[in-house]
């Protein structure tokens, strides 16, 4: 499967702004972001030109990508399936990214980033609804449960994990079993409830050229 292989930090300089792609990282001082801020490339110290109507909406495209970890031919899938529901397209396409197997576990506080989340999916150590799955696309429904297998609370890993996830605090669209190492969709989530720093309107407008 395809996947971005190269530098994270550098993602998050060219759309200048923290993209949380490392994590707790990403809040202290180790942040690369905090002292290199320029766009990547020969010419990225120098001052950038204004933006066109097109290039902010491709701009805003791409961050939503990076932020979620999706590549284009997915991402066109999931805006694709927002369009064909009820309600705001921008709206439902968040849903739909947050809904993601790799972006729940990460919510749940499994994970420190997606990227891990992702790893952990494909690794098989998670099941929804009792049937374990290795698909960090798969989209999550209300009422689904998503649980460590048994065989994988033993690794070290989720010991460490089990001690610390009591103190995370998941969305309140989540309910969060830390006893249990548990997590299940209460209800949808709401655009507001969303620590988004994305203007999906501007997604919106780029698909509908």
């Amino acid at each position: 499967m395809a996947r971005y292989t190269g530098p994270v930090c550098r993602l998050c300089r060219r759309e200048g702004v923290k993209l949380m792609l490392k994590g707790e990282r990403c809040m202290t001082p180790k942040c690369a972001f905090e002292n290199r801020q320029e766009t990547p490339g020969v010419h990225g110290a120098k001052r950038q030109r204004k933006l066109s109507d097109y290039g902010t909406q491709l701009r805003e495209k791409q961050k939503a990508r990076r932020i979620y970890g999706v590549l284009e031919k997915q991402f066109r899938k999931h805006y694709d399936e927002a369009r064909r529901q009820t309600g705001a397209t921008g709206e439902r396409l968040l849903q739909i990214l947050e809904l993601r197997m790799d972006n729940l576990i990460y919510r749940m506080g499994f994970a420190d980033s997606r990227k891990q989340a992702r790893q952990l999916v494909r690794h098989g150590h998670f099941a929804i609804n009792g049937h374990k799955t290795d698909i960090p696309s798969y989209i999550a429904k209300i009422g689904d449960t998503v649980t460590l297998v048994e065989r994988s609370k033993e690794k070290t890993y989720f010991k460490v994990v089990a001690d610390s996830i009591g103190k995370h605090d998941a969305p309140s669209w989540l309910t969060l079993d830390a006893k249990g190492l548990t997590g299940r969709v209460v209800r949808l989530p709401e655009h507001a409830e969303i620590d988004s720093l994305l203007e999906t309107n501007l997604i919106v407008e780029y698909y509908s050229r």
